[in-house]
């Protein structure tokens, strides 16, 4: 967020993400915890880790004292003419919690580079083998893998098409597999069966020779309200590519690091290790920008004899932003986080699962570990969303702010797919952190409901034109 701020008034004025009549973001002053701090001194409780990203809490001196020793000894040095310590113990450690084969690691500066970084290793890797054809990318509709210009052309989200067209190269579509939106009747397995077909058709069709890469998110997050398809479905994808030579990208930019219970979400399956893990985020646990590329030695390796890898960026491995993100994995392991992630998850699944008992406008929850959504519908037996100009992510947003707690809401893709907000606070949650939040939820959810009720519309809907690019 860019923002002008005027000493002799004291206000601050917005440029950028906010809407004319939309109800402003409180004006933050402290963090510790999971707890922020506005400049009244309201508490609010952080409930969506920032953008899923703060995942160790707020104002954790191991993590800031790290970067002061880090910024005292050696701030910067650019990779391409010096390395450093930092760099080296960062990737180590990645790998080595990655497990094989994950053996080589880039570094950038975020979720929207790091996925760039990725498609553009997996280009050169392809012409550098004799395959200057295979450049078309394919990901599912709907989903989101960052805001630069290139992830935006390969997320699925139909009200960027305006924006786009004529100006960037759209990826193929294939549909990603909603099960509580899927074909009536359908087990989630059969609709997954449906997404996997349409997936082979479109390779098939456009030829496996100009398909570069497959890229999808193994646990969803804003596009697809934190859904997390069967396995089989990921098992099919694998045998998929491998069939017809095309990469296979997990972006867990948002759901790795810890944030599912295991250190990558790829973790949780069988029978399906991609080809190139993409993670931002978690890592650095909002304390520095940092994105990591994952790969397998061999194709590295060979590129590197071949033309070696000819792209990079400024602030690619920062030493102060790998300190961060090394002390952040130490907050990991001495206090078990992971692991806290999985059972307070558990606890929290629970609760949100009660509330969709006992609310009438909760449809669906879903989620694994320290990720959920709650999809909000006007009726839960056809599943019918609400009206649109009453915008229920900006009004569940407005009324959590309302309750000291902060949410992930935005609606996306035009609200096509549906509407929901993201509960996802830092791993250090406690139970009874995670028992405050449904109780605020409760009331949230009485808020909304009343809200539309009243026949209130949500200040600042946006025109179904309207873009959100905000990760």
């Amino acid at each position: 967020m860019v923002t002008n701020f005027t000493a002799s008034s004291g206000m601050f004025q917005d440029a950028f993400f906010s809407r004319d009549g939309s109800d402003p973001v409180p004006l933050m002053i402290k963090a510790e915890g999971i707890w922020m701090f506005d400049e009244r001194g309201k508490a609010y409780i952080d409930g969506s880790s920032g953008p899923i990203a703060c995942n160790i809490g707020h104002a954790n001196e191991r993590v800031a004292q790290a970067m002061y020793q880090q910024a005292m000894t050696l701030d910067y040095a650019y990779p391409r003419v010096a390395r450093h310590a930092a760099n080296a113990a960062l990737t180590g450690r990645l790998c080595s919690l990655a497990g094989a084969p994950f053996e080589r690691v880039g570094l950038a500066s975020g979720g929207s580079e790091a996925m760039d970084l990725a498609l553009k290793f997996l280009r050169q890797y392809a012409v550098a083998k004799g395959l200057p054809g295979k450049r078309i990318l394919i990901s599912n509709m709907p989903s989101y893998h960052g805001a630069s210009i290139g992830a935006l052309a390969i997320s699925g989200d139909e009200s960027l098409a305006p924006f786009l067209s004529g100006f960037a190269v759209i990826g193929a579509k294939v549909p990603a597999p909603m099960t509580y939106r899927g074909e009536p009747g359908l087990s989630p397995e059969e609709i997954s069966e449906q997404c996997v077909a349409a997936l082979e058709n479109a390779i098939v069709n456009l030829g496996p020779e100009n398909v570069l890469a497959y890229v999808v998110e193994p646990v969803g997050g804003v596009a697809t309200g934190c859904l997390v398809p069967p396995p089989v479905y990921f098992q099919r994808i694998r045998e998929l590519c491998d069939r017809y030579g095309v990469f296979l990208v997990f972006d867990e930019i948002l759901c790795g690091a810890g944030r599912t219970g295991k250190f990558l979400a790829s973790h949780h399956l069988s029978g399906c290790i991609p080809d190139v893990i993409v993670m931002a985020k978690g890592i650095a646990a909002g304390y520095s920008p940092l994105g990591a590329v994952l790969l397998p030695a061999e194709p590295v390796d060979e590129l590197a004899k071949l033309t070696g890898f000819n792209f990079s960026h400024t602030y690619g491995a920062n030493p102060i932003s790998c300190a961060a993100a090394l002390a952040v994995l130490d907050e990991y392991e001495d206090h078990d986080l992971i692991t806290n992630a999985a059972q307070a998850g558990e606890h929290l699944g629970r609760i949100l699962r009660q509330l969709m008992n006992t609310s009438p406008i909760v449809g669906d929850v879903r989620g694994i570990g320290l990720l959920y959504a709650v999809e909000l519908v006007q009726d839960k037996d056809s599943k019918a969303q609400f009206r649109y100009d009453f915008n229920v992510t900006e009004v569940a947003r407005t009324e959590a702010l309302k309750e000291g707690l902060i949410i992930y809401s935005r609606r996306t893709s035009g609200g096509k797919y549906g509407d929901w907000l993201i509960v996802a606070p830092p791993l250090t949650v406690t139970r009874a952190d995670c028992d405050q939040i449904g109780q605020r939820l409760e009331r949230i959810l009485e808020g909304v409901r009343n809200r539309f009720e009243a026949g209130c519309v949500a200040a600042g809907s946006p025109k179904r034109s309207s873009l959100e690019l905000n990760s």
